[in-house]
């Protein structure tokens, strides 16, 4: 549920969707309502960037008259709701939160929904993360058994976290979750009344950039598929193709606008949802959220693994066929009509980098690795916005002045979080930690 103050808005936007949704008076000026998360980065080319950018509303004037009602949630359990209710159409969640909706929505013709996209995928599930406040004396994930976690119960997050202390050992019974709104739980976080916060993109990143979370654990170190996707009403699309055929090609323009201008576009989406636009870029920049709207074999595979976790948590009632649920054949229409460039199984993930990002400059300096970025930060006297590099064995994308540094030689090896160093440790036992401030300064004598 969304927070208390919150309810009245979400009413009034339900109500208002209910009196214009499926059958406007007026047919020549029809209402497409649009539920989606702005602050929720992998959903950015079916949400925040699409709004944004107006893409949405220019490709639907070439189907008809319509008014675009964009409905703005903290979580998708809301999005679900409303479209169970019949008053959103088009919405874009996580997995979890995707997997869910198609099994409460399939027991009527009426409500039952259809995934036809992805909007962002990890190929090995990083950036969703568990954080501790930055005082914090827990350094493991396995620190975590007696103590309290805040979560959204049935999200990615609480997935992340639910899968990660399985495999470590620690059971259901060790551990307490909150089930919390993420504004809620980094609050609980920060007054001390939690331990932890597991949550999705961007929250993690963010309250790390702020200096109000420390970061635990990355999802990366899961290695397993994770993605936030579009789903749509599906008696709606079978009636309004050309509507549904408009969203999907105004979503690859977002996707193409994300993929060729990463920097505008982060700072287009920090202007829309309020996020600061080095959080935006440290998820949307090379090497961070894969945009590639398809939906590959790997990608409904994972969701497909999601299901038992779902079950676990008593979240999943009635099974779900994935298969049937998934259509690809309305972004594959899409892209057909539309032309342009294509997106396909093989397009390949923006490939990592290390960036800084100086201030007042309308581009990042991209570096040939962590060790040229650290030695061009030590030399600069230039002011740095934010600078990233990417975790030495997950690839998870982080801020370099939040990283987890070892000097293995010559070489300065970063990493999100501290499963990862732990692990390349192992490997390299001559690496010694270093601190990133002390880093830069042994750098500049």
């Amino acid at each position: 549920m969304p927070p208390r103050s919150a309810i009245p808005v979400l009413a009034a936007s339900l109500l208002a969707a209910s009196s214009c949704s499926l059958q406007p008076t007026d047919e020549s000026a029809q209402t497409l309502v649009v539920g989606y998360q702005s602050k929720t980065i992998n959903t950015v080319t079916a949400g925040t960037l699409l709004r944004a950018k107006g893409f949405l509303e220019k490709r639907l004037a070439a189907v008809g008259r319509f008014t675009v009602d964009w409905q703005d949630f903290d979580t998708g359990a809301p999005i679900t709701s409303g479209m169970l209710a019949g008053k959103i159409q088009i919405g874009s969640m996580g997995d979890y939160p995707l997997l869910i909706n198609g099994s409460r929505a399939q027991n009527s013709p009426e409500t039952q929904t259809s995934m036809l996209s992805v909007t962002g995928s990890s190929a090995r599930g990083s950036l969703n993360s568990v954080v501790v406040a930055p005082g914090s004396p827990l350094r493991t994930l396995t620190d975590l058994r007696g103590k309290k976690i805040s979560a959204s119960v049935g999200s990615a997050g609480h997935g992340t976290v639910v899968t990660a202390l399985s495999r470590a050992g620690v059971g259901g019974g060790d551990y307490g979750v909150v089930n919390q709104q993420p504004q809620v739980g980094a609050s609980a976080l920060e007054s001390g009344q939690a331990d932890a916060l597991a949550q999705f993109v961007a929250w993690p990143g963010l309250l790390v950039h702020q200096g109000k979370a420390r970061l635990l654990y990355d999802g990366g170190d899961l290695n397993a598929p994770t993605l936030h996707g579009v789903v749509a009403n599906t008696k709606y699309a079978a009636s309004h193709p050309d509507v549904v055929r408009a969203f999907l090609q105004a979503q690859l323009d977002a996707t193409d606008f994300q993929r060729e201008h990463p920097l505008e576009a982060a700072q287009d989406v920090a202007k829309a949802s309020g996020l600061p636009a080095e959080v935006v870029y440290q998820y949307n920049g090379p090497g961070g959220t894969d945009p590639n709207p398809t939906l590959t074999a790997p990608l409904t595979g994972a969701l497909k693994g999601d299901i038992p976790y779902l079950r676990s948590i008593g979240q999943f009632g009635t099974p779900l066929d994935v298969d049937r649920f998934v259509d690809p054949k309305p972004l594959a229409d899409a892209q057909n009509a539309r032309g342009g460039f294509r997106y396909d199984a093989n397009t390949p993930a923006p490939a990592p980098t290390a960036e800084i990002w100086f201030d007042g400059a309308p581009s990042t300096e991209t570096l040939p690795d962590p060790t040229a970025l650290i030695r061009a930060l030590a030399a600069t006297d230039r002011k740095v916005r934010a600078a990233y590099v990417s975790d030495a064995l997950t690839g998870t994308r982080w801020y370099a002045d939040k990283a987890l540094w070892l000097r293995d030689g010559e070489t300065f090896v970063p990493f999100a979080g501290p499963d990862a160093r732990e692990r390349y440790r192992a490997a390299h036992p001559s690496a010694a930690p270093v601190e990133y401030g002390a880093l830069l300064e042994e750098v500049r004598r």
